[in-house]
């Protein structure tokens, strides 16, 4: 049996992250990287989905799960998939996790935190 790089398989699940100035941006985008590197799901392009790339946006379409992970609760990167008409995923904010927004200094601890909760979310 050959192994199949296409899409033939499964459909990917991906992971979206604000990647904002702030630090619990930097801590959303640092989750996103480790559940990518973990292999759970693979980290997407938000840029793509914001700039409408065609080959970006079909094939988040045809994932099999989204997360996204916000930083504040401005949900920007929520808000640039539901621009895109994306509307399926599993949210997670930082926020609502208690961490705020110039108080959440990036360390292994918080980032930790931020991909354990965005794991109870990712289904199979």
């Amino acid at each position: 049996m050959s192994n199949c790089s296409c899409s033939c398989g499964a459909a990917p699940k991906f992971v979206f992250s604000c990647s904002g100035a702030a630090d619990v941006g930097e801590v959303a985008d640092q989750a996103a990287r480790e559940l990518s590197r973990q292999g759970k799901v693979k980290m997407f392009c938000l840029a793509g989905i914001g700039g409408r790339v065609s080959g970006i946006v079909k094939s988040t379409e045809a994932a099999d799960q989204i997360v996204v992970i916000d930083g504040c609760p401005l949900n920007c990167a929520s808000k640039t998939l539901e621009e895109a008409g994306l509307s399926e995923f599993e949210h997670v904010e930082l926020q609502a996790m208690g961490l705020k927004k110039g108080e959440s200094p990036v360390s292994p601890e918080l980032i930790n935190a931020v991909v354990a909760e965005a794991t109870k979310r990712i289904k199979g």
